[in-house]
């Protein structure tokens, strides 16, 4: 089909371009997005009398555009979820996901405007696009793990098996700190009583020798 552009379209063209497409991108995305005309002497007409409005109204979003990036780039965050041994999640991450996650930092997005090729299926740290008008997009960075622990090391650095790891090192390090803590306890309480034990024989043998002394001037 024969369509004429009402914006700019990646990978088709300008405002105004007359470009040929198949019938089904143009009637179930082009044309009911209001992104194109079907190209005909009429419609040709219109165009040209709307022109002006139409790019006026094109660089006004734009421009919105831009200041909405300018707030959503750097933008981070975090989805928990259960995943394998693996980092394979169970389920995965989505553009509905996405959307909902930057909902909760009060930026309202639609999940049509995240750029996703298809759900995330594994734990990490991705950077993901936002796209805010033709011409413009923004980066967000997406942390999936485990938990917030798991997420705070990723976010250092550190893949999500190396996470999982060091997370494990850290409980077993606890556990170990305070088993030495209570055999050392443990061992002070022995060599108290031992001290004890060795002075009560320092003066049981005193004592004893105090009785044979006695007997001895007698």
């Amino acid at each position: 089909m024969e369509i004429i552009l009402l914006e700019q379209v990646r990978k088709l063209g300008q405002i105004g371009d007359t470009v040929t497409v198949k019938d089904g991108y143009a009637r179930n995305f082009l044309l009911p997005q209001k992104k194109a005309l079907r190209s005909n002497k009429t419609n040709r007409a219109y165009f040209e009398t709307q022109r002006v409005a139409i790019e006026a109204r094109n660089l006004e979003a734009k421009n919105e555009a831009d200041s909405v990036a300018t707030k959503l780039d750097g933008v981070s965050a975090i989805l928990i979820r259960q995943a394998g041994e693996s980092g394979n999640l169970f389920g995965s991450v989505s553009a509905r996901d996405i959307a909902t996650a930057l909902g909760e930092q009060d930026l309202k997005i639609d999940r049509a405007q995240v750029v996703l090729a298809h759900a995330i299926k594994l734990l990490g740290i991705y950077t993901v696009q936002i796209k805010l008008h033709a011409e413009v997009f923004a980066n967000i960075e997406i942390n999936v793990a485990r938990s917030a622990e798991e997420a705070e090391m990723q976010a250092k650095g550190l893949d999500a098996k190396t996470a999982e790891q060091e997370l494990d090192v850290s409980v077993e390090d606890y556990f170990e700190n305070e088993e030495d803590s209570d055999a050392a306890i443990a061992a002070d309480s022995e060599d108290d009583t031992t001290e004890e034990e060795v002075a009560a024989d320092v003066a049981a043998d005193v004592a004893e020798v105090e009785v044979e002394a006695e007997e001895k001037s007698d």
